[in-house]
Formats: structure tokens, sequence, C-alpha cells
């Protein structure tokens, strides 16, 4: 997921300075004794996380704001002519404690939050919204970006400069800059609730998620959960309060396991609909007012913009460019994939019949029936394979496969800073032996991690005086190790690791000037290409023999085990791209709205899906209520999830490029593909990906990899 991208969202703020938040001015002995603002005298450079507290964020932002005012105060008085050097680069170069600090603040808030980070971010969030809009509606910054601008074919500036000159002007229309008076001060309010709703809406589902809890002491319930679950269960069950018996969760390692081995249909039906209705209890977690006051708010900042729409709005600047764009791709997906899944639905439909289970067959049997239909089809059990994927495994895995690509080592690093105990951190070494970068990794789910998997940029790669390197973070929500039982993943949870693994190269391969250019600054339907198509490398049996070893034997995985598994895995595909796509469709009818917004959140996703013809047994992968990827930040990927399906033509093709050489680990092809990586946002998607191909990618590749063609 970058995932969001907070390295977006962070590049997009380091320009970011206010007039309505500003500080009282703070003595230099006060910033000397916040870790967050002195040098960080770390190994690398990493983030003094030993020294930080909670405490320190608030202070430190409101210095860092005041600074970074400054900073723009002297770019917009300076009585000099404008130029690049001392407006567009003196722009990409201010706020640097700013930047730093907002990275460093929303892993953590992410990754570790705390009552204290809770309170901070409410103030924090709001006020850097209108930070940014001070720094992108101010009237004489923009005067001189235009001087700037307006010569720009006179200037002899390197591709990567005119790029920068490009998307810094772009940036200040599209941020409003040409609205004037009422408007203007209309776009201000609307930026400012925005990112406070976006904050509460996060908070409400990580609470609620946090809230729910099933637990039961009859040990038939299990049904054929894996003892490092079981103890996991127990372990959560004395957590919260029980002598005995077994509780699970919502979060993903707790609740799709159950749903997968528990006979107990009622149990799975109450975990389901928990799951299902999170944020949508009426209580003071709920998200449907505050996500309905979200898309009406960004619609009326589209129109104030000159757009008729947020997905307009939003796709002007993506590879697909428009909502019929978008529409006509999924179009093209969506019949297929509900054949498939209503053919699973039989099939499990009439698995469950056979058994002799009255009552017609629901959504909460699904991930229960699909297992067993898997085992007769395929003589497959999922939980035969968890020994081979031990978490410790599938890290090296991943970093096997970096070494065979890209000829990277990764040195652990034990005595390093870091947010929480269970971190582990890594050196990334070239083939030469020269450092390239740090990778943070965070495996297990807690209370204070939000759902999903996601990459940080805890700093971006840039080179102007000198190389800066990047430090990125991995984040995931597996199971956690509970006595003598290790984390064991499932096939899905493994290539989860490899997805988030390519969004971590992304930011570490980058080799470009300017920061706001490096790594994952992209358009956001090419943010996931390079992390999608690291998920193809994850099954082939060449990359599995390097790391699939039973973890108490050390045995490979079998090449018998690895055919039942890519044979029982071309089972419930159907399922997987229409509880995706539901998704996407849902996404794009909220931000295609040209008038008339929803005032019943519930009844409109219930249109949209009748609309789409949504079976019954099959919700989206995300609801409304609990759609965190649209409605957690002011932004975020709202009319950006179609992406990851977009950005699965584009893996699938490039994947096919290694096999047809006949050499998945083919050098030549992945030194191309890496120089692709290395560019960041230097130039756009398309023109990146066909210097890669030398062709538009074709889509001929995901159809026979989704089964929809032979």
């Amino acid at each position: 997921m970058k995932r969001t991208s907070i390295a977006i969202m962070s590049s997009i703020l380091l320009f970011a300075s206010c007039k309505d938040a500003t500080p009282e001015k703070k003595s230099d002995t006060s910033m000397t004794n916040n870790p967050l603002l002195t040098e960080w005298n770390t190994p690398f450079g990493v983030p003094p996380f030993d020294k930080i507290k909670s405490s320190d964020y608030l202070p430190a932002f409101k210095i860092a704001l005041e600074e970074n005012k400054q900073e723009i105060k002297q770019i917009t008085e300076n009585s000099e002519a404008p130029t690049f050097q001392n407006t567009i680069e003196a722009l990409e170069f201010s706020g640097k404690n700013l930047n730093r600090l907002q990275r460093v603040f929303y892993a953590v808030n992410s990754a570790n939050t705390d009552s204290i980070l809770k309170i901070a971010a409410k103030e924090i969030t709001p006020a850097i919204a209108t930070h940014t809009d001070f720094i992108n509606l101010n009237a004489d910054l923009f005067k001189r970006v235009k001087a700037v601008y307006d010569q720009k074919d006179k200037l002899n500036l390197s591709p990567e400069e005119t790029r920068l000159l490009n998307e810094t002007h772009k940036r200040f229309v599209r941020s409003g800059i040409n609205l004037q008076g009422e408007k203007q001060d209309r776009l201000r309010e609307i930026n400012t609730r925005l990112a406070g709703l976006g904050g509460d809406f996060g908070e409400n589902l990580l609470d609620e998620t946090n809230a729910f809890e099933y637990h039961t002491k009859d040990k038939k319930d299990l049904g054929n959960l894996p003892e490092s679950l079981i103890a996991l269960a127990a372990a959560e069950a004395k957590n919260r309060g029980h002598k005995d018996g077994w509780s699970f969760t919502l979060q993903r390692p707790s609740i799709n396991p159950f749903l997968q081995s528990s006979p107990n249909r009622d149990a799975r039906k109450a975990l389901f609909d928990g799951y299902a209705m999170r944020a949508n209890n009426n209580n003071e977690n709920d998200n449907k007012a505050i996500l309905i006051e979200m898309a009406s708010l960004r619609l009326e900042k589209a129109k104030l913009l000159g757009y008729d729409s947020h997905a307009a709005y939003i796709l002007s600047d993506n590879m697909a460019e428009t909502p019929e764009a978008v529409y006509g791709f999924m179009n093209k997906l969506w019949p297929s994939a509900l054949e498939m899944a209503k053919s699973e639905r039989e099939a499990l439909a009439k698995k469950m019949k056979s058994e002799g289970v009255s009552g017609t067959f629901t959504g909460s049997d699904w991930r229960h029936y699909v297992e067993k239909v898997r085992k007769e089809r395929y003589n497959f059990d999922e939980e035969q394979t968890r020994p081979y994927f031990e978490v410790n495994a599938v890290r090296d895995g991943v970093f096997a496969l970096a070494n065979q690509l890209f000829g990277l080592t990764f040195k652990e690093m034990k005595n390093i800073p870091k947010w929480h105990k269970d971190q582990q951190v890594f050196e990334v070494v070239e083939a030469d032996g020269s450092h390239l970068g740090i990778i943070y990794m965070d495996f297990f789910a807690r209370e204070s991690k939000r759902g999903g998997a996601w990459m940080n940029a805890l700093r971006s790669q840039m080179n102007v005086n000198g190389m800066v390197t990047p430090i990125v973070t991995n984040n995931f929500n597996y199971p956690a190790p509970s006595g003598d039982s290790p984390s064991l993943l499932s096939f899905t949870e493994a290539e989860t690791l490899f997805h988030e693994f390519g969004h971590a190269l992304h930011g570490l391969f980058s080799n470009v000037k300017y920061e706001s250019l490096s790594g994952t600054n992209v358009p956001r339907d090419f943010v996931e290409f390079p992390s999608q198509v690291m998920e193809n490398w994850m099954s082939e049996p060449q990359v599995l023999r390097l790391f699939a070893k039973h973890y108490k034997t050390g045995e490979v995985i079998p090449d018998s085990m690895i055919k039942k598994m890519k044979d029982a895995n071309s089972f419930n595909g159907g399922f997987a791209t229409v509880e995706y796509m539901a998704a996407a469709f849902l996404d794009m009818a909220w931000h295609s709205k040209k008038d008339n917004m929803p005032t019943d959140a519930n009844a409109f996703e219930k249109e949209t899906m009748d609309k789409l013809g949504l079976i019954d047994e099959i919700i989206p992968r995300y609801r409304n209520t609990y759609f965190g990827h649209i409605f957690s930040s002011a932004t975020g990927y709202s009319s950006g999830y179609y992406s990851y399906l977009w950005s699965e033509v584009l893996d699938a093709d490039a994947f096919q490029v290694f096999k047809d050489t006949g050499n998945i680990f083919d050098p030549e092809t992945a030194k191309r593909y890496r120089k692709m990586l290395s560019m960041g946002g230097s130039q756009p998607g398309m023109e990146l990906y066909k210097g890669f191909r030398g062709a538009e990618p074709e889509i001929g590749p995901l159809l026979k990899k989704k089964g929809f063609v032979e």
C-alpha cells in the first residue's frame, strides 16, 4: 500500500508555511534541547528514536513552522530579480527541519501511536494544511516562480531542472493560486477542514478496530487453526483480561485465519460482521458523517479549481488523465472477474451443501469453504505451507532476490535507534561494497499500529551538495511470535512482504538531484508498479527455493507442494479481483459525482454495488466507513484506488520482459529496470516505463495472469 505515500505527502509539504499558526518565538536553547531539531549524530543519520519523546513533536513543529516561514519570507523579499537558483531551488531547499520532522512524525504516528501523539496530530495536521496554503497560495512567491517559468526556454536548464520548474509552477496552479478573494479564502477553509476530518476518520477506524473482540472458551471453535495462531489468540485473551480461552480481533492476522478454520458458523458471522461494520455502528467512532462531508468538500474544492469533479481534478495529474479512462479500463476487466467469482461461489455453495449445512451460503462462509475446495480439488492445505514461510525466512527471501537481480547485500544493525523494539534495521550495501541506504522493517501487528502494510521514507535521496542516501521503512501487520511459536505467514502474507519491499527498492534506488523528484514521488497510478512487479518473482520456483525452508527441519519446500500451491492459488482469483475492484468503483463513484452529493453513505454504497451487479456474498475490500486509503487523509488515494489494477498492467508486462529473456534474473533487464526506478519523478510515468520497455505496456499478460484468457 506506499502506500501511501507519506513520502509523496512529505515532499509536497516540504514547501509549506503558515500565516495563521505562528508560534511564540523560542530560544535557541529550547531548539537545542529538542532531539527532533538537533543534528542527528547517529549511524547514517537515522532519527534518534531512543531520545525522542512523544511530547517533543508538537513544540518541534511550532518551531519548524516558524523557521520555514522565515525562509519563505527571505525568498519573497529578495531584491534581486527572480532566477532559477534564488527562487525555484531556494524553495526546493527550504523547510529542511520541517520536512524531516513530518517524515518522522507521520511514520511513528502510523506505526506506534499513543495518546500524546493522537492529541498532537489533531493540532499538527490542520496546522500543516494551513501551512501548505500559506506557501502554495502566496501571491508574492508565485510572482517570482512565474517570472522564472515564463523565461524557461531561455535558461538552458537540464532536463531535471526543467522538470522541477514545471512541477513547481504546476503545484501552485493546481493549488488555486489564481483564485481571488472569497474563493481563495474558502479554499483555505476547505483544506484545513479536510485535514482535520481525515485525521478523525483514521483515529475512529483504529479505535473501532481495537475495540472489537470475539472470545471463546470452546476449543472446537478453533478448527484446524495452526498452533502458532492458537497461542497468539490465547495471549490476546490474557491481554484483554480473560483467565482462559482465546480472543480474536479484527486485525487481519487474527480474523482471516479464523474465518478459514473455524467450523462455528455463528462465530465466523460475528467476526465477519464486526469487520464489515467497522466505524458504521452509530457510535462515537462512526465515520459516515465524516466521509460524506469529505466527499462534499472535495467536490466543492474541485469546482473552485475549475473541474467538474474531484476525480477529474486528481486524475488530470495521473497517467490515466480522466475518469472516463479509468472507468473504461475497469469495465474491460469487471465482467470476466465477476463471472469467475460467480463460478467460485457455485463451487463453494455446493461444497457447503454437501456437508449437510442448511441455510444460504454467505460472505462469512466464503473463506472457510475456499480452503475446503482447494483441499478437495488440489489436495492442498495452506496451513501445511506456513512452516516454510517463517517471517525472517521470507525477509531473507526478498534480500536474496535483491542480491540476484541487483547485487545488493543487507547487514543487520542491532544497536541502532528504533521506534519499537520489534523493528529490524539493515544497512543496504551495493555489490561494490558502497553504502546505498537504510531500511527499517516493522513486522508485527499491535494496537498502536494502523492496519495494512506500507512504506515510508524517513529520508529521501538527493544529490545537491553531495549524495544524501535514503532511509526507508517497511511496515506490516503479521502475527507476532508467541512463546515457542514463530511468526508463520500464509502465502498471501509472504507476498505482501515482497510487495512492500518493491516500494522500498523504489526509494533506495533513487538517483536524482532534487528531493521532491526522488524515490516514490511519482504519479499515484505508477507508484504501485515497482511494488507489484516484485510479487511476480515470489511465486517462481527458483525464488521459492532460495528461502522457503521449513523453520524446524530446514527442508526446502518440495516441488510437489509448489505445484499444488500454484494450482490452488488459481482458485478464488475471481473473488480477489472482484472485492478489490468493487472498492475501486466505490472510490470513483464518490469522487466522480458532479453534484447532488449523497446524504446516506450506506444507501449510496448499496446503490453503487447494485449497479455493478456485485453478488451478495462479496463485499468491497473496503466499505465506506473503513476505506482509509481514500478518507484517512485530506487526499490520500482518493480517485486513485484503481491504481493497483492499473499498475498490474505495468507489472505483468514488465515481468514478461524478464521471462522473454529466458532468465527471470536477467542482469541486463534488471539493470534497465533499476535505471527506471532510479529516475524517481524526474520524468512522466509513461516515459519512464517506455524507457525500460521500449513501448507502452500491453494488457495481454495481465489477462493471462488473471485467467481471463488462455
